[in-house]
């Protein structure tokens, strides 16, 4: 390859004899003639990738054997026995004619096929580089998602670069043969014109005959490029306009065009209708409408007779499927293959059929899409990766219900309706809306949905409105939120120092497994996750537990100790411009809690009296009732020793209840306390 590419280099300085002047013209056609057989067979454009490069090769081979034509032309009027037979051949003898063809050919590549497969690879590029970002990202949800492993999207990415590449290089690889085209237009000229002038100089004979004589090898030279030109050019038409073909060139034109008999028989009606018009060839006219509708009819045979033996092929196959049922109890005879079955989903979504639009993508459902944007926003702000969501249609729940499972059990449905968006009274809505009365899923808040041509009235009235898809990630990423701690596996958390050892092995080295386990690792990260602390800062939080070994026994001890190390962090989650309004817990309560802590072995806990448990329960309602629409999170603040046994007094009562201590607070931060709870003299003695 490569010493064919200097040749042609050098075949356009050195003379070339007429041998193998002839020999690399019909070698021109022929490869011209190869590459316009292989875009009819290939399936997609990547599988003749190499185009663009074969492309420029090809149009500098027939610009190097233009030059090496036109000096044999205008040294002696000959340049081998290919062009004088294909001037012979075309003119049959009158030059005018020969040459006036020649003019068509060359106008018809230049103005047809080349403008247009130009304009196609334009444009093509250009909707190539547009889609990139949608389909890199179908990719990212299908990978996570489960529905490919990271070698397809891996591959799949790849074949989108170089699609875009492919499309990008076929633009500019089109004004080759556009330049082609123009300079085969300029050689005839000079052939032509330069010829006959050298020819009357140098005494050749009389005008005509020169004018044959020139013309005859003109136009032979011309049609020896036109012809590959031609060939190429089509090819590059035929390559840039399969963007929607599934299969090769031959299999969809006959798949397609046998798709409809009933239309070949409408056009062999027509046809045949027109013989009635004078002067109409008759004879031609009934013989192509007969073709066209015995054509139809057999085609309408074939097709019923296809459809038949897929039917029983149908058939045939789901009576294997049932013949298989005692062969798949003898595959479970093996107690290997049962454990297969065992296998738990983390997280999984069933879908009512209704909803199904809103997560396929093919259909412009964007579910998955939001998920994959949740997940990463999750990891910056919590540090820890929601596991993939298997998500699957349930034909037997409600059409318009969504169920989500964790660890395979369900921990919440809702219900959508598709065509309708959910309306929230934002505090300031001035008429009503006729809609359907529910709960929000997310929040449990009263709603409306409202019907699309409700939509502005709605709005206009002050109320705030949700897309289905928007409700149903709001509710689903809460239930992420709520059970992230569940989800948090020790794999994960391997995951998790693995990460810290490349940046800080010393660490990690002195602690795991010399000290703690990953076990007992993820059980402090749960306890985090599960009050909404972030975990990102894993080098902090392994620096902490190593700094107090002497409470390894008790967990939650070590929980606390994180949690005071994590001040900053839970600071900057919890206040607003660095200010936090809290209620304040009365040392009198703290201090029936402290006495009533008891130690064993395994850690501390707290023992005390039903009633009295019962009372601080009900005086912290109380107060909370006061605030709760005053600020948008209720925080309660406690000295350190007793933060964790008052969290797990309240939250059998009084669940996602935030309790914050003294030490968990920056000092830059600002308090105000804006209620407190306390047990009075009566409420004491009853």
């Amino acid at each position: 390859m490569v010493l064919f590419i200097i040749f042609i280099v050098i075949a356009i300085i050195i003379p070339l004899p007429s041998w193998l002047l002839d020999f690399m013209i019909m070698l021109n056609i022929a490869l011209s003639l190869i590459i316009l057989i292989m875009t009819m067979f290939i399936k997609e454009a990547l599988e003749f990738s190499v185009f663009p490069t074969v492309l420029l090769i090809t149009t500098v081979l027939r610009l190097s054997l233009n030059v090496s034509t036109t000096r044999g032309i205008l040294s002696s009027g000959y340049a081998g026995e290919v062009i004088r037979a294909f001037g012979n051949f075309v003119m049959g003898g009158d030059a005018i004619v020969g040459f006036l063809i020649f003019i068509i050919i060359v106008l018809v590549n230049f103005i047809v096929i080349t403008k247009g497969s130009e304009r196609v690879s334009e444009v093509a590029a250009r909707f190539t580089l547009d889609a990139m970002p949608g389909k890199q990202m179908a990719i990212d949800a299908d990978l996570n998602s489960g529905l490919i492993n990271e070698e397809q999207a891996k591959k799949r990415r790849s074949n989108i670069q170089r699609e875009a590449d492919f499309y990008g290089s076929m633009d500019g690889a089109t004004k080759f043969v556009k330049g082609d085209a123009i300079m085969s237009i300029i050689t005839t000229l000079v052939n032509l014109i330069g010829g006959v002038i050298i020819g009357m100089v140098r005494g050749g004979g009389d005008f005509g005959t020169i004018m044959n004589t020139y013309s005859l090898a003109t136009v032979g030279d011309g049609l020896c490029s036109q012809i590959p030109a031609l060939l190429i050019s089509v090819a590059t038409g035929m390559i840039v306009t399969r963007a929607a073909s599934e299969d090769s060139l031959i299999n969809d034109i006959k798949s397609q065009f046998t798709a409809q008999p009933f239309v070949m028989l409408i056009a062999g009606i027509v046809v045949m209708v027109m013989m009635v018009i004078p002067g109409f060839p008759t004879v031609v006219l009934f013989f192509l409408g007969v073709i066209l509708i015995v054509g139809a009819v057999l085609l309408n045979r074939n097709k019923k007779k296809m459809a038949e033996l897929e039917l029983a092929a149908r058939a045939k196959a789901e009576q294997q499927e049932l013949e298989k049922i005692p062969a798949d109890n003898d595959y479970y005879r093996d107690i290997d293959n049962v454990f297969k079955i065992l296998n738990v989903e983390p997280i999984e979504m069933e879908f009512g059929y209704s909803l199904l639009r809103l997560v396929d993508e093919k259909s412009g459902g964007n579910f998955i899409e939001r998920v994959v944007i949740f997940r990463k926003q999750f990891a910056m702000d919590m540090g820890m990766v929601i596991p993939s969501v298997r998500m699957t249609d349930n034909p037997e729940i409600n059409p318009n219900l969504y169920i989500i499972k964790i660890r395979g059990e369900e921990v919440a449905r809702g219900e959508i309706l598709v065509d309708h968006y959910l309306a929230l009274d934002s505090g300031e809505v001035t008429a009503d809306v006729e809609g359907i009365e529910t709960v929000e899923p997310a929040f449990g808040l009263p709603a409306k949905w409202i019907s699309e041509d409700k939509k502005i009235m709605a709005d206009v009235a002050g109320y705030t409105l949700i897309d289905p898809v928007s409700v149903m990630i709001t509710h689903w990423s809460e239930i992420m939120k709520r059970y992230a701690h569940e989800l948090l596996s020790r794999q994960d958390v391997n995951t998790m120092v693995e990460n810290v050892k490349k940046t800080n092995p010393i660490v990690v080295d002195d602690l795991i497994p010399k000290v703690i386990s990953v076990g007992y690792l993820q059980k402090v990260l749960a306890n985090l996750l599960k009050e909404g602390i972030p975990i990102r800062d894993m080098e902090t939080i392994l620096e902490t537990i190593g700094d107090h070994t002497n409470a390894l026994k008790d967990v939650d001890i070590i929980t606390e100790y994180v949690r005071q190390s994590l001040k900053r962090t839970i600071t900057h989650r919890f206040a607003e411009a660095n200010s936090l309004r809290v209620i304040t817990l009365d040392t009198q309560i703290e201090d029936m809690i402290v006495s009533s802590v008891k130690k064993n072995d395994q850690g501390s806990y707290l023992a005390m009296a039903p009633d009295m448990i019962q009372h601080i329960v009900s005086v912290t309602n109380n107060e909370i009732d006061k605030i709760k629409d005053v600020i948008p999170t209720v925080i309660i603040l406690t000295s350190p020793v007793v933060r964790i046994y008052f969290k797990k007094l309240t939250d059998q009562f009084i669940p996602n209840l935030t309790i914050l201590s003294y030490s968990e607070i920056d000092s830059t931060a600002q308090i105000q306390a804006i209620g407190n709870i306390s047990l009075n003299a009566r409420s004491m003695t009853g």
